[in-house]
């Protein structure tokens, strides 16, 4: 992906220089953490921060297990232009009596944590520090990056058969016959924009909200605006333009055009040249339950949607030029949140149904030089395993408080009573969730509540529990703590 400005061309080449220079005297890793809408990119920051910062003991991170972390501290802020990511905030969330899980991220954040450990490299032996700069963003940010390099009319053409598929022709109607109401060839007041605009809103806010579950439709901004609501540059919808039109001056299709330039000028190219484009390593978070609960056409979205993900991702292997003209993310992890909510006798099959739908992108990010690796976790465990009769079978459950209002069966909760629950069972063969082999609705991931963590004699509360967040770390870092 490139973005077409000689200018930002060479800024970019001066502040690689720099980082360079910087980062052979002080090392660091920057590590962007992204996922799609609820894959729990909060919780995942705040817990990465709460262990490292905890110095908890974790056997698959081997600077931990093998004890030559000496201390990891929160660090001044990396960039003061950026807002810094709230984990003391957080971290009391978690905790009673709250006992909530954050709110969702909505905008980007950072926070540096500095590690200090003794190396094990032969003649690189002794003391030594790495400052892990943590950048969390929306997904929903990162889908944009596909914009860079399309045009208003090809943007137009793609969003326009999207929104006109069985799956979709529905939730688009009112935004479709507002739009059939307009001639881009002429001119539209400022109040029939910004309702052309709010319907077009609507739909992707009800893609998110609906079935499908995922925000794979650009501008992603739309969904959270921030401080440019209301604002030329996020009040624009594409148009039903025929074939090789181009824009009559002062018509609504100029206007609608415009828009998108200034969008992809004012929003999205500024996030991938100071944010996007200064990444090392990169996870990505991914809710493969709730899309395995909406059915196949959510999960072939998704299967898309992260595609399209790293199809933005400037990933590979880096050389002493790239470094200076064009770095690269050299680490993706793929990782499928909430392995909490299934029994550890699925969690094999949950990793092999995510590296299915990653594998285009797998191959095709494999093949330009960088890892990549695919893993199921809970950042935060808010379960426990056990078991529950049914008639003369015994089924493996998972146990832990529901949230008030979440529904089982018949039964209501309410946020304070466990239950004992058999999720179900996914396939063995992970191609068989394309087929329908789980009918929508089969299986039962109701929400918990964060585990309730009691202190011991001493007054001292225990360190979040995880599932394999360790081994993600290790995949991230680990072989720049050696």
């Amino acid at each position: 992906m490139k973005v077409p400005s000689s200018l930002d061309s060479a800024v970019d080449l001066f502040r690689n220089i720099g980082s360079f220079a910087a980062n052979t005297v002080s090392p660091r890793v920057r590590l962007g953490v992204t996922g799609l809408s609820r894959s729990g990119k909060t919780v995942f920051t705040t817990a990465l921060i709460h262990h490292l910062v905890g110095v908890s003991p974790m056997p698959v991170f081997r600077a931990s297990s093998e004890g030559r972390i000496r201390r990891a501290v929160l660090d001044d802020q990396p960039d003061d232009a950026v807002p810094r990511f709230p984990f003391e905030e957080h971290l009391a969330t978690l905790a009673e009596p709250h006992r909530r899980w954050p709110e969702s991220t909505t905008h980007i954040a950072e926070l540096r944590v500095l590690i200090e450990y003794e190396r094990r490299t032969g003649w690189r032996s002794g003391p030594a520090s790495l400052a892990i700069d943590i950048v969390d963003y929306p997904g929903e940010w990162l889908v944009d990056l596909a914009l860079i390099d399309k045009n208003f009319a090809t943007w137009s053409r793609e969003t326009m058969a999207a929104s006109r598929t069985p799956q979709r022709a529905a939730i688009a109607g009112p935004w479709l016959a507002a739009l059939a109401e307009l001639d881009p060839r002429k001119p539209a007041t400022e109040p029939e924009i910004a309702r052309l605009s709010n319907l077009f809103k609507d739909y992707l806010t009800a893609l998110r909200e609906g079935p499908e579950r995922v925000a794979t439709t650009p501008p992603g901004r739309f969904l959270m605006p921030g401080d440019l609501a209301g604002s030329p540059a996020l009040t624009f919808s594409p148009l039903d333009l025929a074939s090789g039109q181009e824009p009559v001056s002062r018509s609504l299709h100029a206007q609608m055009e415009r828009r998108f330039d200034a969008y992809r000028t004012h929003v999205v190219r500024p996030f991938f040249r100071d944010h996007f484009a200064r990444l090392d390593r990169q996870l990505v978070l991914v809710d493969v339950l709730s899309a395995l609960d909406s059915g196949p056409a959510a999960l072939a979205e998704l299967e898309e949607a992260l595609d399209q993900v790293l199809i933005a991702f400037r990933a590979g292997s880096n050389s002493f030029l790239s470094q200076l003209f064009s770095p690269r993310i050299d680490r993706v992890l793929f990782a499928a949140t909430k392995a909490d909510h299934l029994h550890r006798t699925d969690h094999a099959r949950l990793e092999a149904i995510l590296r299915l739908l990653v594998d285009r992108a797998l191959r095709r990010t494999q093949g330009a030089g960088a890892r990549v690796d695919v893993l199921a976790l809970a950042s935060v465990r808010a379960t426990r395993e056990g078991s529950v009769r049914s008639g003369r079978e015994t089924l493996p459950a998972i146990i832990g408080t529901p949230e008030a209002g979440e529904r089982i069966g018949d039964e209501i909760f309410d946020g304070e009573t466990e239950a004992a629950v058999f999720p179900g069972e996914l396939p063995d063969d992970p191609q068989a969730v394309f087929n329908g082999v789980i009918p929508p609705g089969a299986l039962r991931f109701p929400r918990f509540r964060p585990p309730l963590r009691t202190p011991d004699a001493a007054g001292r509360i225990p360190a979040l529990p995880h599932i394999r967040l360790d081994r993600a770390i290790e995949f991230l870092i680990g072989d720049r703590l050696l």
